[in-house]
């Protein structure tokens, strides 16, 4: 498995606390880069107001550290482009009926 898709795995255990759909799937996760054992994460939130603006960063990067071959993350939150229901997987569109 590609050191990438680890990084993903990873991710896709983290869910927002308010949908049932994992943040990846929701869109959240707009990069992820691998410089030797170094990821480069770019990500955004829902709304800039979101209840987990602090935690939810850390939360990947916790996630993201998980993965054996990874020594360090550096984690971008990022506004632009803004988030949208656009963004979300066709399988995080279905479990929310959307």
């Amino acid at each position: 498995m590609e050191l990438k898709d680890k990084i993903i795995e990873e991710i896709r255990k983290i869910y927002d606390p308010e949908l049932p759909v994992n943040i990846y799937d929701l869109g959240l996760i707009y990069d992820i880069k691998i410089e030797g054992r170094k990821a480069e994460i770019k990500m955004t939130l829902t709304t800039p107001n979101c209840p987990v603006a602090e935690s939810l960063p850390k939360e990947v990067k916790e996630s993201a550290m998980q993965v054996e071959e990874i020594d360090d993350v550096d984690l971008q939150l990022v506004w632009d482009p803004p988030w949208s229901k656009d963004m979300m997987s066709d399988a995080a569109k279905l479990e929310l009926n959307l």
